[in-house]
């Protein structure tokens, strides 16, 4: 199993960490080893000082896949939950400055938080789906699908063309605007349209 992420899929959160917009999928990975699952804790690392929160729809693959056509994309999941892709921004930026990969700041361990999944069947169109965070009960992100520079299905066509796609794969589809770090007692909460999805503490 493979964990596969977009960035800067979102246009207000490229302009807020000032990055110009794509003109394909910004592609890179997580190993499993950076999943944290069942609402268990997030227990912030040592090695960077500020880690920022970045909700994201997760999509599960349900077939082998290879070159898959756009118009066939959907096809090869039915599920959807909820994720947060944390990610050490200070790090990143150092990283970023040296031209460097972003694993040791997107990949580490527990970096890929992920809510039980459900069918998509459940909501009348997956690309207008809202969804959101709350930290302490405030609320810091709220995004909707449709607003997605590149939609669900066109991610998957992308990211066939240079990987495989296998049963029970992860695609984190990107982040709306709004990220921001989070600290030890922080409580985060994630929701699609208003069901709770995720609950779980910073330690």
């Amino acid at each position: 199993m493979k964990i596969l992420c977009i960035g800067r899929n979102y246009e207000e959160h490229a302009k807020e960490l000032k990055n110009p917009l794509p003109p394909e999928p910004v592609v890179f990975a997580k190993p499993d080893s950076a999943l944290l699952r069942n609402n268990a804790p997030f227990y912030l690392p040592q090695f960077a000082k500020e880690f920022h929160h970045e909700v994201e729809l997760v999509v599960k693959i349900n077939r082998l896949g290879k070159d898959i056509e756009e118009k066939f994309a959907h096809r090869y999941y039915d599920e959807i939950g909820l994720g947060v892709d944390f990610t050490a921004r200070d790090l990143q930026n150092e990283l970023r400055a040296k031209g460097l990969p972003w694993e040791k700041c997107k990949a580490f361990d527990g970096s890929a938080v992920i809510s039980e999944f459900c069918s998509k069947d459940k909501f009348p169109d997956i690309n207008k789906l809202n969804f959101s965070l709350t930290v302490n009960g405030e609320l810091r992100q709220s995004g909707n699908s449709a607003d997605m520079i590149f939609n669900i299905d066109s991610i998957i066509a992308h990211l066939s063309q240079y990987f495989t796609l296998k049963i029970g794969d992860l695609i984190f589809t990107g982040t709306p605007a709004g990220v921001g770090p989070v600290a030890i007692g922080d409580r985060l909460k994630g929701y699609i349209e208003k069901e709770l999805y995720f609950d779980f503490a910073v330690k």
